[in-house]
């Protein structure tokens, strides 16, 4: 009897534990990653944190103008990196040009072929990877830091930002905004917005992606909710989803619009 019990114990553990990597981000293809970033890396320098025990790869870039502005935390969409070529690294570089240092995180990932709605699980890891790159900046001596996410990026950023308050965030930027999950409270973006506070400018496409497109009201009516009246939400006319050959017009809207929302610490 007592082996069966000590079985049955094992069993419940591998099964738990099972259960427990599969709700993680898929660290392999994080370490895949980093091989690749690493060695072509032309902007900044890698470097690892940690977030529950997790170490993680993040790219850090000080700015190399005159004045310092402020920090920013860079946030990729789905299944990507810290450097990929579509809105992160142009921001990531280019921002560190103009004042600001820039920290550009890996977030949680999963294989290609996963959907958006398989990434709920991973939520839980979010928070805790946000905090320690805002950790990492505020250790460089800034107190004026903007959050920056693209695509489910935002969705990752938004849920940091309507559950964790730390006063040294001022703005949040999102690229590319969408509604979320409605059914995964976690990724539900809609809901987020009725409790962010801090200013937001919500910048995407004409060619985005529908459900962006159709849900541009809602956001602006859910910031309103929150009484949020620092929502700003702009359309910029010909850029995708991934602002392909636009990047130089969604640098200079964000930067004018950090000058007057997180001017400088």
């Amino acid at each position: 009897m007592t082996n069966y019990k000590l079985l049955i114990t094992m069993f419940i553990f591998l099964f738990a534990a099972n259960l427990n990597a599969a709700s993680k981000s898929d660290l392999a293809k994080e370490k895949r990653w980093r091989e690749q970033i690493e060695p072509s890396l032309m902007v900044g320098d890698a470097l690892s944190l940690k977030a529950d025990g997790t170490e993680f790869l993040a790219l850090y870039s000080e700015t190399t103008a005159k004045q310092t502005l402020g920090g920013v935390i860079i946030l990729h969409g789905m299944g990507v990196h810290p450097a990929w070529p579509d809105v992160i690294e142009p921001l990531r570089s280019e921002l560190a040009e103009h004042g600001w240092h820039t920290l550009s995180l890996q977030m949680p990932i999963l294989a290609n072929d996963a959907t958006s709605a398989d990434y709920a699980p991973l939520f839980d890891e979010v928070p805790a990877r946000i905090q320690a790159g805002i950790d990492f900046v505020k250790s460089k001596k800034i107190n004026n830091i903007v959050i920056i996410g693209h695509s489910l990026g935002n969705t990752m950023a938004s849920l940091y930002l309507a559950t964790t308050k730390d006063p040294v965030v001022k703005a949040f930027v999102a690229v590319s905004f969408g509604p979320g999950i409605a059914d995964k409270p976690k990724m539900n973006n809609l809901d987020h917005l009725t409790k962010i506070t801090i200013p937001i400018l919500d910048i995407f496409g004409s060619e985005d992606f529908a459900g962006n497109l159709n849900t541009a009201s809602k956001r602006t009516l859910m910031a309103r909710k929150a009484g949020n009246k620092k929502y700003t939400q702009v359309r910029i006319e010909g850029a995708d989803h991934f602002f392909t050959n636009m990047d130089d017009t969604l640098i200079k809207r964000i930067r004018g619009w950090l000058r007057r929302y997180a001017p400088k610490q």
